[in-house]
C-alpha cells in the first residue's frame, strides 16, 4: 500500500487518471440508480390471487321475506253452556278430535225434570183447549137457535184463542228444555287437537266460567301470520291481480330448511302506522305437523316463480360510503371497482339492476387485497364459477 501511494505521488499523470476513473464510476452508478427508480413499479409487482365469476342472466324467483308466527287456523275454548256437575270426560289430553265428537257429559237429571214438567203443562193445556173448542161448537149452535148471546159466543172464541197461545208457549218451553238438556252433552265444535284438560270430572261447572273445559286448536290446516314493509304492498297487489294464488314458504328460523308450502289468504286491509308494516296470512296443509301454533318462522312470499335477472354471487358485492360496487376484471387481468345498483339479495345471489353486463367477469373473493388497477390472477379454487 505504501508503495502504491508513493508511485502515484511520484507520477502526477497516473494520479490524475485514477481520479477521473473514480468520477466516471460514480456517475455510472448514479445513472443506473436514477434509471432504476424511474421504472414503473407496476412492472415488478406480482398479480393478486383472487377468485372470479361471471355475471349471468338467469331465471330466479322474486320473493319477499318476513318474520312470522304460526297460529291455529281456528281455536275454540270449549265451555259448559249449562250449570251442573261434570259427570265424565270423553277425550284424552293431546288427542285429535273430530267435529261433533262427545267431549264431556254434565249431570242431566235436573234438566230432564224441567223437560218433563214442560211436557206435562202442554198436555194439560191441550186438554183444556179441547174442552174449550167443544164448548165453542155448542155456543155456536145455540146462538144460531137464539139460545145463547153473541157476547157468550165471542167470549168462548177468545178463550179458545188464549188456550191455543198457551199450547204454543208450552211447545216453546219444551223446545227450550230440550236444547238445555242437549247442552249437557258437550261436543267438539271443530276438528283439531285438544290441549290440557282444565276441569276434572266431579267438579261443578258453570256457563259463566271463563276458563272453559279444554281448548281445541285446528292445526291441519294451519296458518302463519307475518309482516312485510309497507313499500311491498303495491308489488303484492300487482302479483295478486294476475289471478293466481301466491305461494308462501315457511322456513325454520335457525336454518334455511323449508318446513311447509302454502298459499297467501290475506293481505290486511290496513297498514300499521306504528310499525310501517302490513300483516299477511298464509294457509298451509300441515299433515306432518311440522308447523305448530306459537312457532316463530321465516315466511317467504313468492311474487314470481320465474324472472330473468342479471345475478352475481352475493359475496362479490362490496359497500362503501358512496354505495355498492363490485371489482370487475378486464381482458388484461386488471381489476377496477364498478358501482352497481343491487335490487335484492336472495339465496346467495345479488340481483343487479344497473352497472353490469351479462358475461362480465367479477371478483368474488380476495377483494380486500385489491386497489384500482391491480393485476390479478385466478385462484385454483375447487368449485368456483366460471
Amino acid at each position: 500500500m505504501d508503495k502504491a501511494v508513493t508511485s502515484l505521488d511520484r507520477h502526477p499523470v497516473l494520479r490524475t487518471g485514477a481520479v477521473a476513473l473514480a468520477v466516471a464510476a460514480c456517475a455510472l452508478a448514479a445513472w443506473l440508480f436514477l434509471r432504476g427508480g424511474a421504472a414503473p413499479p407496476a412492472a415488478s409487482e406480482s398479480a393478486v390471487p383472487v377468485a372470479t365469476a361471471l355475471a349471468r342472466r338467469q331465471d330466479v324467483a322474486r320473493y319477499l321475506t318476513g318474520v312470522g308466527t304460526v297460529t291455529a287456523a281456528a281455536s275454540v275454548t270449549v265451555k259448559a253452556r249449562v250449570d251442573g256437575q261434570l259427570d265424565s270426560v270423553g277425550f284424552v289430553e293431546g288427542q285429535d278430535v273430530k267435529a261433533g265428537q262427545v267431549l264431556a257429559n254434565i249431570d242431566p237429571r235436573a234438566l230432564q225434570a224441567q223437560l218433563a214438567q214442560a211436557q206435562a203443562q202442554r198436555a194439560k193445556d191441550q186438554a183444556t183447549l179441547l174442552n174449550a173448542r167443544l164448548d165453542l161448537q155448542r155456543y155456536t149452535r145455540l146462538q144460531r137457535e137464539d139460545a145463547a148471546t153473541q157476547q157468550t159466543l165471542d167470549a168462548q172464541r177468545a178463550l179458545v184463542a188464549q188456550l191455543e197461545a198457551a199450547t204454543q208457549t208450552d211447545d216453546a218451553q219444551i223446545s227450550y228444555a230440550k236444547v238445555q238438556l242437549d247442552y249437557t252433552r258437550i261436543v267438539a265444535p271443530i276438528a283439531g287437537r285438544v290441549g290440557a284438560r282444565l276441569v276434572d270430572p266431579g267438579n261443578i261447572v258453570q256457563a259463566a266460567d271463563a276458563n272453559g273445559l279444554v281448548v281445541i286448536n285446528q292445526i291441519d290446516p294451519i296458518t302463519v301470520l307475518f309482516s312485510l314493509p309497507e313499500e311491498a304492498v303495491p308489488a303484492i297487489n300487482a302479483a295478486m291481480d294476475r289471478g293466481r294464488p301466491l305461494p308462501v314458504v315457511a322456513y325454520a328460523r335457525d336454518s334455511n330448511e323449508p318446513l311447509e308450502t302454502g298459499t297467501l289468504v290475506l293481505l290486511n286491509n290496513q297498514i300499521d302506522t306504528a310499525t310501517g308494516t302490513v300483516q299477511l296470512k298464509g294457509r298451509f296443509d300441515n299433515p306432518r305437523h311440522r308447523l305448530w301454533p306459537g312457532l316463530y318462522v321465516n315466511a317467504r312470499l313468492v311474487l314470481d316463480e320465474r324472472e330473468s335477472a342479471l345475478t352475481v354471487p352475493a359475496a362479490a358485492v362490496q359497500r362503501s360510503q358512496t354505495g355498492t360496487y363490485v371489482y370487475t376484471v378486464d381482458g388484461n387481468g386488471v381489476a377496477r371497482p364498478s358501482p352497481v345498483k343491487v335490487e335484492r339479495m336472495q339465496d346467495g345471489l345479488a340481483v343487479i339492476q344497473e352497472g353490469l353486463a351479462d358475461g362480465q367477469r367479477i371478483v368474488v373473493d380476495g377483494q380486500y387485497k385489491l386497489k384500482p388497477g391491480s393485476k390479478v390472477r385466478e385462484l385454483a379454487a375447487a368449485g368456483k364459477t366460471q
